[in-house]
């Protein structure tokens, strides 16, 4: 084996060029369907049919909305602007005087009022589960009574729901969680809805409303709700998958019933349409970094020794590795064991005079990683002073000292870290599409991924959704794909590289653009519980 000469030898093995994101796109193209059809764990069915993210009337009243996140919990009242207070049914008030608390977006039809948010601290994580939902009850409830000294509430309150982790579903309103990441320690199989609303009832004064469920959904989801509620009157454009890229990477889209496994086809779908049930669309939370994804990850070589190390030292080996490659949680942890690899064993310097939190495991956040740069730091022109300031040297006397050479380096990593990750994302991407048949592939030459001999290795060709869609658009969200680098760019960039490679400039396909959704956990939550609330109140 050759000893690499330079740092973009050293760094070779994180490489991407357009072939091999093409490459990967097909090859998860083909998973993305065999996962559908044969996997317990991934593409999970949410029982939401696809009228219900486009609904043709505007909706009214507000809804208590609330998202649980890998990181932080958020809870607030969703608002459908334009709505006639006198028509209110759900959350009668004494006027508005609580709406200069609210955050509006101009382009939207959603109003978030009395929104609070809390860091979800790592004791929390762990501690069982009624001390968990009680934090979270309580949390609820200050913000139910702020809305209660403003106005006056029913006896009960319509809430929505984002959960963002993996959870089986037959009915909207009710969810049993599966395996956890990201730290949480729930077991399995524990009932979301119960524990929610016993936290809540353990904080609830007598003078707060009760809470009734409307709609429980992951956060890839609430993404996709919120997206589409906003864009769905655009004309040749469709709001076609929702996607995230923060602490973890994960993906909605809707899917055929026929593309799923029969066990994860739910049982009682919440639907505006009248529609025959082998006709339905139903939204479906991919859980796509899961290690279902892995064989084309190996087989295409995007797994290095840096990557293998990171998942060994990790809470759960092997558990999600398009995760590890992509998302915030791990891509700083990721970075500091390359830069210390180079260090030590390209640069040779003395492992014992570096910075101390190059040793630490943790000792790099993907913030710093992802600010790194004159071009970035909104502060410090000068990388190397960025670097001598975030990361000090041992007070060791002998201790080594940053140089220009060295901060580039540490540059360079990050870069490419970053566009790696950017480039499996857009492949990702790409591959739902064409799964959901809003794309067609071509097939394989070659069989990837070692599908069973049940599924064929060239997607189904169904019918496209529409002739006149000319852009199919993807609402992201999420720090990492925001604030990493140039993630967001390169990400778009290699989503079009993709399509140049696959297509060659044919007519008729339609373009692919990442369009900002961001906030939509709470917003989405908030949407489906005004729907559904209106929707039974129809029939």
């Amino acid at each position: 084996m050759s000893i690499p000469s330079t740092v973009e030898d050293f760094l070779r093995p994180l490489d991407v060029d357009t072939p091999k994101i093409h490459g990967l796109a097909k090859a998860l193209t083909c998973t993305y369907n065999r996962l559908a059809l044969e996997s317990e764990e991934q593409f999970l069915s949410t029982p939401i049919e696809e009228s219900l993210l486009r609904p043709e009337s505007e909706g009214s009243g507000r809804y208590l909305a609330i998202d649980i996140g890998g990181t932080n919990l958020r809870v607030g009242f969703v608002e459908f602007v334009g709505t006639d207070a006198r028509q209110d049914t759900n959350f009668r008030g004494r006027g508005n005087r609580h709406r200069h608390q609210s955050n509006v977006n101009t382009d939207s039809r959603i109003r978030r009022v009395l929104e609070k948010s809390w860091p979800i601290g790592e004791q929390l994580k762990h501690n069982e589960a009624e001390d968990l939902f009680a934090w979270i009850g309580c949390c609820i409830a200050e913000v139910v009574e702020n809305a209660r000294i403003l106005q006056e509430l029913p006896e009960e309150i319509s809430l929505g729901v984002t959960f963002s982790f993996p959870m089986i579903q037959h009915t909207l309103s009710e969810a049993t969680l599966m395996s956890m990441g990201k730290g949480f320690s729930l077991s399995e199989n524990a009932n979301l809805g119960k524990l929610l609303l016993a936290g809540y009832e353990s904080c609830r004064k007598p003078s707060l409303p009760t809470l009734r469920i409307t709609a429980i959904v992951n956060d890839a989801v609430a993404t996709l709700v919120a997206f589409a509620y906003n864009f769905r009157s655009k004309p040749n454009q469709k709001a076609a998958m929702g996607l995230i890229v923060g602490t973890g990477c994960n993906a909605t889209i809707p899917l055929a019933l026929s593309k799923l496994k029969p066990s994860k086809r739910p049982t009682n779908v919440t639907a505006i349409n009248d529609l025959e049930k082998s006709d339905m669309k139903v939204a479906v939370n991919t859980e796509w970094s899961i290690n279902g994804t892995a064989a084309p990850l190996r087989e295409l070589d995007f797994i290095t020794k840096w990557d293998r190390q990171l998942d060994e030292q990790g809470e759960t080996a092997g558990f999600m590795p398009f995760e590890y490659m992509t998302a915030g949680r791990y891509v700083g942890e990721l970075g500091r064991l390359i830069i210390l690899d180079c260090f030590t064993n390209h640069l040779h310097i003395p492992i014992t005079t570096l910075p101390p939190q190059l040793l630490q495991r943790g000792g790099l956040t993907t913030t710093f990683l992802g600010n790194i740069g004159p071009h970035l730091s909104r502060s410090q022109p000068s990388l190397l002073l960025q670097l001598e300031t975030e990361l000090p040297p041992s007070p060791n006397p002998d201790a080594w000292s940053w140089t220009q050479e060295a901060a580039e380096t540490v540059l360079k990593i990050s870069k490419a870290i970053q566009i790696r990750a950017a480039a499996m994302t857009a492949a990702a991407t790409i591959a739902l599409l064409a799964c959901a048949d809003e794309l067609h592939f071509t097939p394989l030459p070659t069989p990837l991924s070692s599908p069973s001999s049940s599924l064929p290795n060239d997607p189904v060709h169904a019918p496209a959704s529409s002739e006149d869609v000319e852009e199919l658009m993807v609402g992201y969200t999420g720090g990492c794909i925001t604030h990493f680098q140039d993630y967001l760019a390169d990400c778009q960039r290699f989503i079009n590289e993709i399509l140049d490679a696959e297509f060659e400039g044919k007519k008729g396909v339609p373009r692919v653009t990442l369009v900002p959704c961001h906030d939509g956990g709470v917003v989405g939550a908030g949407i489906l519980a005004g729907t559904v609330f209106e929707l039974k109140a129809g029939m």
